[in-house]
C-alpha cells in the first residue's frame, strides 16, 4: 500500500485587492440632424381666413376714453364726491311706503318743516354743493361721453376717442345689429350692445 502523502502547495502572499474604479462617462453622441423640411406651397387663402385678416386690420374700439391728465384728476375727485354724497330722501319717507319706495326727491315746503329748516336729525336736502365738477358731469365711469345713436350717419359723427354710442331704445333688433357692426368697423365703443365684441382694445 503506497504512502499517500498530501501534496502541499506553497502558499504565496495574497495579492492586494484592486478597488473597482469608476467607469468613465461615455462620450455624448451627436444628435442626428434631421434634414430641413422644404416649405410646402402655401394654399390659397380661404374666405374665412380672409375675413379674420380683414377683421384684424380694423380699428379696435377702446375700453377707456383718451382723457387729458386734468380731466382724469377731475374724474378721481368726482368719485370722491360720489362717496361722500348722502342719500337724499323725501320728508316722511319712513312713514309712508308710497313716498319712500322709489327714493324720489321732492323739496320740503312746509312752514314748520324741520327738514326745510335743516335740523340736524333730519335727512340732508339736495343742494348745489353736492354736484360733481362741470367738465366731467355726465361722463360714464370709463370716461366716455354717451351719445344717442339711431342711424349710421349719427355713428360717423362721433369722435371715437372721447365719445361712445348709446343705441336708442326705439331701434329694432335687426337695425341694431347693423349699427353695432358699423360701430365695430369704425372702432367706436357701444355702451349697450346686444353682441359683445371680443376685440375691444
Amino acid at each position: 500500500m503506497a504512502d499517500e502523502t498530501p501534496v502541499v502547495t506553497e502558499t504565496s502572499e495574497e495579492a492586494p485587492r484592486k478597488e473597482p474604479q469608476p467607469k468613465a462617462a461615455a462620450p455624448r453622441r451627436r444628435a442626428k440632424t434631421t434634414p430641413k423640411e422644404t416649405p410646402a406651397a402655401t394654399p390659397a387663402e380661404t374666405p374665412e381666413k380672409a375675413e379674420t385678416k380683414a377683421k384684424s386690420e380694423e380699428p379696435r374700439a377702446p375700453r377707456r376714453a383718451d382723457l387729458s391728465p386734468e380731466v382724469r384728476a377731475l374724474m378721481r375727485s368726482r368719485d370722491e364726491i360720489d362717496r361722500r354724497r348722502p342719500l337724499f330722501g323725501r320728508q316722511a319717507r319712513y312713514r309712508y311706503y308710497r313716498i319712500g319706495r322709489d327714493m324720489a326727491w321732492r323739496r320740503p315746503r312746509g312752514l314748520q318743516s324741520k327738514q326745510r329748516r335743516h335740523y340736524g336729525y333730519r335727512p340732508r336736502i339736495v343742494r348745489v354743493g353736492y354736484r360733481s365738477p362741470a367738465r366731467v358731469r355726465g361722463l360714464v365711469p370709463s370716461g366716455f361721453r354717451p351719445m344717442l345713436v339711431r342711424t349710421d350717419a349719427d355713428l360717423k359723427r362721433l369722435d371715437a376717442k372721447v365719445e361712445a354710442a348709446v343705441i336708442a331704445r326705439t331701434v329694432g333688433t335687426r337695425r341694431r345689429l347693423v349699427l353695432e357692426e358699423t360701430a365695430r368697423r369704425l372702432g367706436i365703443r357701444v355702451l349697450n350692445p346686444i353682441v359683445t365684441s371680443e376685440r375691444e382694445g
